[in-house]
């Protein structure tokens, strides 16, 4: 404890210096806590004082410092420092200053969280949506001619006369007999020989469902037409995350939802009316668009109207929704019988979204930045107003243009300003891993023959809790460590799957030496080799969906990284540049996956897990720090791996602790807790007079008692 002794009148204030803490009577010889006495260099006996009153904290503490570094309640002064940094971040942020006095978390900004959750919701639904209109169809061919001369066929005779037979006894699906005039026992008697592909198109006696594949006959041929529509998709992803990130910087953040919202209305819509599959392709193209568009601009809204951990918490929940959007769609096309009917529900659950037309605000941030000062102040007001909060009017005032009157940000800045040319590549590489290794994960499962409902429904049901996972981490350990430990456990389920044994090849007797596949009829396999495919096939699925379950996580906390690492006048740009990289990796998975053994993609998701995992090391923590409003913030991006002190103390108060370190930690003087008593003082000279409780310092007030004692 430091003993100070003021003089001061009888009946008059304390001292200046001197704060009076709540629930303490004033008295001329006041007993306080070193770190509470806020000691200003300027108002006590200058630098010179300042540096003797540091040198005698390092004396003392020097001599119980081995008793300090075991204090057990050393993280809760580490907690007091993160929300002193905290504090600071705010007071070095405009913004963050009037989102305090708008209401931090009010009931403006709740509502606009739950704005999001809707089309979260749909975004996921018209996404997979690909998936259950592809079910898998037998076809034969249509043989109806033989009705002519057998009215009265029924359909397995009338397969039995037409369809040719494998040797096995199954019809074969691509050839037919060819039409004779003969009548109806002449064709029983001598049967038919010559065969040829089908004339007259197709019959799905099978078919449960109406699906894509038997409305526009997709088989015997045809099948590279499934593809077709993914890669369609795929271009629309790519072209999306361009168009839209420009839009949504250009034009604004409400305009680019907006559109992205009338595009999922229309293409969703209107897709359950297409009448051929060209029209469908187009149709995919577009709402592949909407998807992308709506997931920057969204996350760009958010980012920029919340702060802190409140930001955090919304891109949890509205990824935790997209989750939800999957499970929904699968479940409503499971009950379904028909492909149109899908698109006409999402279709009609999208319709109440023109609404947000009236309910959506703009970013008072991006009005900042294009110098639409008088917007951002009624914006601002408007949720003040909803929050029931008032805002200062000297806060208002502070909101003005800098010297440039519009802050002008193209993308070529992302070649020209070298520390957002390398944040970008970062999370490119990143993002590029995240999606290949997705990608080859599910592709993988669908190989093991597990149908499409469980490949969506129990990733999706596992993908809720591995992002609400993501708020512990992302509170303990920052965005940085938070992305670099959901990798690090992508690339160890990825390494499992290397490990694991494939699928045991079996022979039939008939065939000899040559292999009849991975999954041979189940008369020629024996009871002990087909329980350990079982085993070795649960075991790689329960792998694959573990993996997606951390790959889940580590799409949220990457979201959330690149929206804080961006600037405001470029954020939704870079995170269309980061989703091309995401789009590649994709592609590059569909391309792979088909093409080379099964190990090689595994291979290829472990060695990228680790290079994105070894350039996350280099990004900065964004956690506590203020958002990058223009190119000249982003420019101060410090690729190090710490950066807390020098960003938390303001600039000449910064370099006297500084000189100070600098001449007196080089031989290693000052101790561990001299140095946080440093910070500490640097943070309350800018602080409020209360910036943590009356038992907060009642604790500390004891703790340092505690240390003090002999």
């Amino acid at each position: 404890m430091l003993t100070l002794t003021i003089p001061s009148p009888p009946q008059g204030p304390p001292h200046p210096i001197v704060t009076l803490l709540p629930g303490h009577q004033w008295s001329s010889k006041v007993l306080l806590p070193r770190v509470w006495l806020g000691l200003d260099c300027g108002q006590m006996a200058g630098e010179e004082n300042f540096k003797e009153e540091l040198r005698s904290q390092d004396a003392s503490r020097n001599l119980n410092q081995h008793k300090v570094a075991g204090h057990p309640h050393s993280r809760s002064l580490e907690m007091l420092l993160r929300r002193f940094r905290a504090v600071h971040t705010k007071q070095d942020d405009k913004f963050a200053n009037l989102l305090d006095a708008v209401g931090e978390f009010g009931t403006f900004q709740q509502r606009l969280v739950a704005l999001t959750f809707i089309p979260s919701i749909m975004s996921a639904f018209f996404m997979f949506a690909d998936h259950f209109v592809f079910t898998a169809q037998k076809p034969y061919c249509n043989t109806s001619w033989i009705l002519a001369v057998g009215p009265h066929l029924s359909e397995a005779e009338q397969l039995n006369l037409t369809i040719p037979q494998a040797p096995n006894g199954s019809f074969l699906t691509c050839l037919m007999y060819l039409p004779v005039p003969w009548n109806l026992d002449s064709i029983i008697q001598f049967g038919l020989n010559d065969t040829d592909t089908c004339q007259d198109g197709w019959i799905y006696p099978d078919a449960k469902k109406r699906s894509l594949i038997n409305e526009f006959d997709l088989v015997c041929g045809m099948e590279t037409k499934k593809d077709t529509a993914q890669i369609m998709f795929m271009a629309g992803l790519l072209i999306g995350s361009l168009i839209f990130g420009l839009i949504t910087d250009k034009m604004g953040r409400y305009p680019a939802i907006l559109l992205s919202l009338l595009g999922l209305i229309i293409f969703g819509f209107g897709t359950a009316f297409v009448n051929s599959f060209h029209l469908y392709l187009f149709f995919r193209f577009g709402i592949s668009q909407s998807v992308v568009g709506y997931a920057i601009s969204s996350i760009s809204l958010a980012t920029e109207w919340l702060v802190g951990e409140h930001r955090a918490h919304a891109i949890i929940l509205e990824h935790c929704f997209f989750a939800v959007g999957a499970m929904l769609l699968t479940g409503i096309a499971y009950s379904l019988p028909h492909w149109r009917l899908l698109f006409l529900v999402g279709g009609i659950l999208v319709i109440p979204l023109i609404s947000y037309i009236w309910i959506l605000p703009e970013s008072p941030r991006w009005l900042m930045m294009k110098g639409k000062v008088k917007e951002a102040k009624q914006v601002l007001c408007y949720a003040a107003s909803v929050n029931k909060k008032t805002i200062p009017s000297n806060l208002l005032d502070e909101l003005q243009l800098p010297r440039k009157k519009v802050t002008r940000a193209s993308v070529l800045d992302f070649c020209k300003n070298r520390q957002l040319c390398k944040v970008t590549l970062v999370m490119s590489c990143v993002w590029f891993t995240v999606s290949y290794t997705y990608f080859t994960l599910n592709l993988r499962m669908r190989e093991l023959g597990v149908s499409v409902h469980f490949r969506h429904m129990v990733p999706s049901i596992m993908e809720v809790p591995a992002r609400l996972c993501c708020i512990f981490l992302l509170q303990q350990i920052g965005r940085k460590w938070s992305l670099a430990v959901t990798l690090l456990q992508a690339i160890i389920w990825c390494l499992l799957l290397l490990f694991l044994p494939e699928e045991p090849r079996w022979y039939s007797p008939e065939q000899g030496s040559q292999p009849t596949g991975h999954r041979p009829g189940p008369e020629w396999i024996p009871s002990g080799v087909r329980k350990l495919q079982l085993e070795l096939k649960s075991m790689t699925i329960l792998v694959l969906t573990l993996g997606e379950f951390s790959l889940a996580a580590t799409v949220t906390v990457f979201f959330l990284y690149t929206a804080e690492l961006l600037p405001t006048v470029l954020r939704a740009t870079g995170l269309g540049l980061v989703s091309l990289a995401s789009v590649a990796g994709a592609i590059l998975s569909l391309t792979i996956i088909s093409q080379t053994p099964s190990l090689l993609p595994i291979f290829l998701c472990c060695v990228l897990a680790i290079v994105a995992f070894s350039l996350s090391s280099l990004l900065p923590e964004t956690r506590d720090q203020p958002l990058s409003e223009s190119l000249k913030h982003s420019s101060q991006i410090s690729f190090q791996k710490d950066v807390a002190l020098d960003s938390s103390s303001d600039g000449s108060f910064r370099n006297k602790v500084k000189d100070i370190k600098t001449k007196e930690t080089s031989s290693d003087d000052m101790s561990e807790e001299a140095a946080k008593n440093v910070i500490l003082n640097a943070q309350i000279l800018r602080l409020d007079p209360y910036p943590v409780s009356n038992s907060a310092l009642k604790q500390f007030n004891k703790e340092e008692a505690n240390s003090q004692a002999p």
